[in-house]
């Protein structure tokens, strides 16, 4: 079969190429999946680019790849929560990272149906993103009247954020640069910020969530505008200690500034090193079907351009998601 393939670490258009591969093997608890579609995240070229070199261990030349959608064509013996046909929808765990390729083998436990109003490109875009967003979000127990502000409204986490935190009642506040102001608008933000124009901490302050998708300076400043007591929730900032024992971070403590920041607040902080969950996934499925999350598609790519929509992805542009068309 064909697949796209880090083949050493770099530059992305000298890093990655389409290869001929073997067929995934199944253990008794996988199903084979055909992909139809396969989404791209920054994950994916920052590993290209070694900037992951010391979180995730590759084996080159590795499939990359960690959004799909397709549909089942063989399962394993131990299966018996899908059948050949299902159409499906996953974010495959690391260890089975591959999914921009003809066929993936996924451990079924970590795979849903893929909401049934969605096609395969809207469906691969989903998983990651929101998988991420539910965690970062429920993490900090997100609830009805909540003020939070969510960075990077446009981008992929931030979109299905918005909506999410809008669906749970929350009042949301955003930012995004000025050509894309009305667009984040119509995800349903109760207040955008145009971060060309406007100074965010002077909009939006007294909070009680800042959701951080930027990291540096952007994680610290956000105590700033966090109410007594407040939360930040963040994907990009130093680890929280609990999650640092998740990642593996023997004796790891926060920084002292960090560490002051939060108790000068007295406030939460916690850094989401987001898992796959089918049991989300399924809660993602609902929501699209009940029209309080939209998929959001920026660019449709050929397999055979591959290295092109990560080219594009990369320049920080995109609104919404990259997806690579397999069918």
């Amino acid at each position: 079969m064909k697949a796209l393939q880090i083949v050493k670490y770099g530059e992305i258009k000298d890093s990655i190429s389409i290869n001929e591969i073997e067929k995934p093997s199944l253990k008794p608890n996988d199903i084979l999946v055909e992909v139809k579609a396969a989404s791209l995240n920054p994950i994916d070229y920052k590993m290209v680019e070694s900037k992951l070199k010391d979180m995730i261990s590759l084996n080159l030349p590795s499939t990359i790849g960690f959004d799909v959608s397709g549909v089942v064509v063989e399962k394993g013996a131990d299966v018996n929560n899908f059948e050949i046909g299902d159409e499906v929808y996953s974010r495959v765990p690391q260890e089975q990272m591959g999914t921009v390729a003809e066929f993936v083998s996924i451990n079924s436990d970590l795979v849903a149906k893929k909401p049934k109003n969605s096609s395969f490109e809207e469906a691969a875009g989903l998983p990651l993103t929101g998988l991420t967003a539910i965690q970062a979000l429920e993490g900090v127990g997100i609830k009805e009247n909540d003020r939070i502000l969510i960075h990077a409204g446009s981008g992929g986490v931030g979109s299905f954020a918005i909506q999410y935190a809008k669906a749970k009642g929350a009042i949301v506040y955003t930012t995004t640069s000025s050509k894309n102001v009305d667009w984040v608008k119509a995800l349903g933000a109760d207040r955008v910020i145009d971060y060309k124009t406007e100074d965010y901490k002077e909009v939006a302050n007294n909070l009680d969530i800042v959701f951080d998708t930027l990291g540096n300076d952007y994680t610290f400043d956000a105590f700033e505008i966090i109410k007594e007591g407040g939360k930040v929730t963040t994907i990009v900032g130093p680890p929280d200690e609990e999650t640092a024992k998740q990642m593996g971070m023997k004796d790891y403590k926060l920084t002292e500034k960090l560490a002051t920041l939060i108790e000068k607040k007295s406030a939460v902080y916690k850094l989401t090193w987001m898992q796959p969950d089918a049991k989300q996934l399924n809660t993602i499925s609902r929501m699209v079907e009940d029209g309080d999350i939209k998929p959001i598609v920026d660019l449709i790519y050929a397999f055979e351009d591959g290295i092109d929509a990560y080219l594009y992805l990369a320049t920080g542009r995109a609104k919404g998601k990259v997806i690579i068309n397999m069918s």
